[in-house]
């Protein structure tokens, strides 16, 4: 767990922290320039309650730094394109209230401005960035590690599942030969049904015929009996 010391001095430390502009707004309400997406050097000493020669001094001792996370110095014409983008959406107490710069102009983003956090010793504001970043970081840490232990768990929990899964393997082949035997003993019954069903309708016929017989015999019998109760 990296601690406020090391954050300070480690630009590497510094590096693995940069996404997380959401800390400067969590410990103090970041005011931008009209545009939503620069500060000036006077904002960013309002915002960690300095002298603007303090964030001009960090700024000079790690331009290169900050110049990779969005600082830049504007001259000339592109001084003057600013302006005037700035000035139309300025909504200030009136046009000439808007502060502007006479030579040069030096830009800071929100990425710029957490990247101050890191390096401005005397700032109790930029203490409390560091603080909330490194909390913020432990209780991720505590997260993944919670998370781990539940993925190792399951892990477990899976390795016993396959473990059962191995064992019950031959018992599922045995019940699968077992049905495919049934199968085939009743294919085999279905057919000795079918044939005594055929012979069944057989003997049905059979029977129709001998009824008919019968009845034809009793009939002769009615009429010898009647000839020779005539003679």
């Amino acid at each position: 767990m990296p601690t406020e010391i090391a954050l300070l001095e480690s630009r590497a430390l510094r590096v693995e922290q940069m996404g997380r502009v959401d800390a400067l707004d969590k410990v103090k309400s970041l005011v931008m320039l009209p545009d939503g997406i620069h500060l000036r050097t006077e904002d960013v000493a309002r915002y960690f309650e300095v002298s603007t020669s303090v964030v001009r001094r960090l700024t000079d001792r790690h331009s290169d730094e900050l110049v990779q996370n969005g600082m830049r110095v504007l001259r000339g014409a592109e001084l003057r394109s600013f302006h005037s983008d700035m000035l139309s959406l300025w909504s200030g107490e009136g046009v000439e209230s808007y502060p502007q710069a006479v030579t040069q102009l030096r830009l800071y983003t929100r990425r710029t401005v957490l990247n101050v956090a890191m390096l401005l010793r005397d700032s109790d504001i930029a203490r409390c960035v560091r603080t909330y970043l490194l909390d913020a970081e432990q209780d991720l840490r505590a997260g993944y590690a919670s998370l781990e232990h539940r993925v190792t768990r399951v892990e477990s929990c899976l390795a016993g599942v396959g473990t059962a899964l191995q064992e019950l393997g031959p018992v599922l082949n045995r019940m699968s030969l077992r049905l495919d035997s049934l199968d085939r003993r009743l294919e085999v019954t279905q057919q000795v049904i079918g044939a005594l069903s055929v012979r069944l309708g057989g003997v049905s016929e059979d029977i129709v015929r001998l009824d008919g017989r019968m009845d034809e015999l009793a009939r002769n019998l009615k009429d010898l009996s009647r000839r020779n109760r005539n003679r």
